[in-house]
């Protein structure tokens, strides 16, 4: 059986209600380690947004719907126009606890950046296996509760990626 590796291209979701706050989940495999959504492309040719779209979903169990708008009986949905990409990647080193997921001699990860515009008392569902906890906490705050530099910086421009969709 041959190991299957992670791709070292991933998108982080940074998911925020009009008000500017935003969604923060905590892994289940590290106990204080709060973050945005985030994770691989299941293939070199998976689109960002689809990882975006995919990764939300299963993280939080928020689905971005292909339909520019949802009907009202639909609480867990948003409209694919709320997902923004921001055109912004990070380049980071991966944390050594994490580097065996990828290939021998990986050690950098491409993140690219979303946004996700929801209100705030849309249903989170949490996958267990990866979440325990989440919290809805203005911006700024929810930046300095994050393990990752390039998720707090992420979080830290909202409000301009904000104003530039709308």
């Amino acid at each position: 059986m041959s190991q299957s590796y992670k791709i070292p291209e991933s998108v982080l979701v940074v998911i925020h209600t009009a008000a500017l706050d935003v969604l923060l989940i905590e892994r289940a495999d590290k106990a204080g380690y709060w973050q945005s959504v985030t994770g691989s492309r299941d293939s070199l040719d998976e689109p960002f947004w689809q990882t975006a779209q995919r990764e939300v979903q299963e993280e939080t169990g928020i689905i971005v719907s292909d339909e520019i708008s949802v009907p009202p009986t639909a609480p867990g949905t948003v409209p694919c126009h709320h997902l923004h990409d921001w055109q912004l990647s990070n380049v980071y080193e991966i944390y050594p606890v994490w580097r065996h997921r990828y290939a021998p001699g990986v050690t950098r990860n491409t993140e690219h950046v979303f946004g996700l515009l929801v209100p705030r008392e849309i249903p989170i569902v949490l996958a267990p296996r990866e979440h325990v906890r989440y919290r809805w906490l203005p911006y700024r705050e929810a930046a300095d509760q994050c393990f990752s530099p390039s998720n707090a910086e992420a979080i830290l421009q909202l409000p301009h990626y904000r104003s530039l969709s709308g």
